[in-house]
């Protein structure tokens, strides 16, 4: 991963703080895991809504790759979850790959599992690709 996207990774921003590591990040696949512990709902199972950060944050990060080469950056436009089993211990992993990279749209399924590799979501995200804004 170029120092860039690691830069922008560590900004303080809502994946730190839910304690998202990158393990793999390129244009094609991105890998990422996050613990189930702090990210959870009051009965004790991790909160939809961290895996829904969890998969935002890897295609993003893909598409972001992605529209690099265009000059333009990603934005989330639509994203969709379907929890299929609670965790509620340890990690849970997410694989990002891409359905469609196009030039002005990058979609991408998720699938996020638990340490025993048992499906707990898959997600769909779409992002735009902006030009880059001017500062």
């Amino acid at each position: 991963m170029d120092p860039e996207m690691r830069k922008l990774l560590a900004d303080g921003g809502l994946s730190e703080r839910m304690g998202i590591e990158i393990t793999e990040a390129s244009a094609e696949r991105v890998v990422g895991r996050m613990p189930v512990k702090g990210n959870t709902q009051p009965f004790g199972l991790l909160h939809g809504g961290a895996s829904c950060v969890l998969a935002e944050s890897l295609g993003s990060i893909g598409s972001t790759l992605h529209a690099q080469q265009f000059g333009k950056v990603a934005v989330g436009i639509e994203i969709n979850a379907t929890h299929h089993r609670s965790a509620t211990d340890g990690h849970v992993t997410g694989v990002a790959t891409p359905v469609h990279l196009g030039r002005t749209l990058a979609t991408w399924d998720i699938t996020i599992t638990d340490d025993q590799d048992r499906k707990v979501c898959t997600s769909r995200l779409t992002c735009m690709l902006r030009e880059l804004p001017n500062n």
